[in-house]
């Protein structure tokens, strides 16, 4: 008998989904409500599957039931099997309608000002029936528990110069430097020529000490050859910081894509100030061996064509 002959009479779909229910429900008095079913159907279900798996997979209580360690690993593993099943249903309704669906994304603050909008201009335009759903994710950190969760299919934004999760795979789009800007009125905007040190000694807002961005700001000033300036308004919100250089009191440092892609809608000026920056990779990250939906592939191959046509270099793929 073949291994999958073994597992698929051991463990059928019918009983992995309705330990997810009990799970879920924490009641199997409630699941069989969900489910439009008895309960002694419930309870001899999940009994005949501890029987066959030889584990128990909940414990009960009065107040209801829990899953066991072991019922933890089974209903992990049966998330991950339903998922895939609907990602295959997915890609059938795909080929049936290629243009509608939902896509579920995330992106940190520096995509969300920059590149992010680009693509889904562009992208809505080819696909003008897909709802596209951004959460807001702090990639600084590293976490990647939405994308792990199954909660988003990607994640945009700064990448870390080496992915040192194992399962996971980010791909860059480009590797963009850090420029200063000022307000577009401001009496900096009027010069044509500055240097660094003619800067050091102004009023600046830089990120919050600790910060992913704080740590690029500090490493370009010490690169060029100077302490890091003290700052008069320091930090992480990215639209006040942009703000308060508007206003043309205060000088800045942005990343080169938001000014790129951004810079027409904002009262900014980039200035021509030669910095030293450290390498800043902009892309997205995967889980590594997971199949992703058809929408999230187009929607990968719309990011890639949006970075191409302002970067004019090909993109990278970073293990």
């Amino acid at each position: 008998m073949k291994w999958t002959d073994r597992v698929g009479r051991r463990v059928k779909l019918r009983d992995l989904h309705m330990a997810l229910v009990v799970a879920e429900a924490g009641s199997m008095t409630r699941a069989a409500e969900e489910l439009a079913v008895s309960y002694p159907v419930v309870s001899k279900t999940i009994s005949e599957l501890e029987h066959t798996l030889g584990v128990k997979l909940f414990d009960r209580s009065l107040s209801g039931v829990a899953p066991t360690h072991y019922g933890q690993v089974l209903l992990k593993a049966g998330v991950a099997v339903f998922d895939e099943m609907r990602k295959g249903l997915q890609q059938i309704d795909f080929i049936k309608q290629p243009d509608a669906g939902d896509l579920h994304i995330g992106s940190s603050i520096v995509t969300d000002a920059g590149l992010l909008p680009a693509i889904l201009e562009r992208f809505s335009r080819d696909f003008p029936r897909v709802a596209v759903h951004v959460s807001a994710e702090n990639i600084a950190v590293q976490q990647y528990d939405n994308l792990r969760d199954r909660k988003v299919e990607m994640v945009f934004g700064r990448l870390p110069e080496t992915m040192t999760e194992p399962d996971l795979v980010a791909e860059t789009l480009f590797d963009e430097p850090t420029v200063v800007v000022a307000g577009a009125e401001s009496r900096w905007a009027r010069r044509r020529s500055l240097a660094l040190a003619d800067l050091i000694g102004e009023p600046w807002v830089l990120a919050q000490p600790g910060s992913l961005a704080r740590s690029l700001h500090d490493q370009m000033f010490r690169r060029s050859g100077f302490e890091p300036p003290t700052a008069s308004v320091l930090t992480v919100s990215l639209h006040l910081y942009m703000r308060l250089i508007e206003t043309g009191r205060w000088l800045g440092l942005v990343p080169a894509s938001v000014m790129r892609f951004g810079g027409q809608h904002m009262r900014l000026k980039v200035l021509p100030v030669k910095l030293s920056s450290p390498p800043a990779p902009v892309g997205f990250v995967t889980v590594k061996n997971r199949m992703l939906s058809p929408l999230a592939e187009r929607f990968i191959a719309c990011a890639r064509t949006v970075a191409q046509s302002d970067q004019g270099s090909p993109p990278k793929r970073r293990r």
